[in-house]
């Protein structure tokens, strides 16, 4: 399978969550396990020369590909949650939405000074939630090397919130 062919298994859902979206659904490349190895296997390729010590997966599909991810390269994974998720002593940020506000927590504990970290999440779009972890994450003094989607939608700019990092999405719309 070719990663052009991906996007054959990525479905269209028109005005969900609102009208005039058109939401890209990843349920169906997921469930066929040619595309979803495609998927993991070309993350890997692309970072499986970097030294990473851990693979942090945002909630809830970051958690998919992040796993899977972290399980491939043979690294540690580490879960950013939606607030009150977590059971430990947590370090939180909160950004801004398109309607209104949320907060994402990580544990205090998850990440030592220096330690290296992959960033993934299913979607790259207007980046706020992206943008969010990498500040979590800074503050915790890891150092990111790269920052890793599935899907990024081009047209929405999210990478310009990224400037400063290695950002690579497998499929772009």
């Amino acid at each position: 399978m070719k990663i052009a062919d991906l996007k054959k298994h990525i479905r269209d859902v028109p005005d969900f969550p609102q009208e005039g979206i058109i939401f890209k659904d990843i349920s169906t490349l997921l469930k066929n396990k040619e595309a979803f190895r495609k998927s993991i296997d070309e993350l890997a390729r692309k970072f499986g020369r970097e030294r990473i010590d851990y693979v942090v997966g945002v909630e809830a599909r970051g958690f998919i590909f992040g796993a899977a991810l972290a399980y491939k390269l043979g690294v540690g994974f580490i879960p950013v949650r939606k607030k009150g998720k977590l059971p430990f002593k947590t370090k939180s940020v909160t950004y801004k939405l398109e309607y209104g506000t949320d907060t994402l927590e990580i544990h205090e504990d998850a990440l030592a000074p220096n330690a290296r970290v992959l960033v993934v999440d299913d979607l790259l779009a207007t980046g706020g939630t992206i943008k969010a972890v990498v500040d979590l994450i800074i503050a915790q003094k890891a150092r990111i090397v790269g920052v890793a989607f599935l899907v990024e939608l081009r047209f929405l700019k999210g990478k310009e919130r990224l400037k400063d990092l290695p950002v690579y999405s497998v499929i772009q719309y």
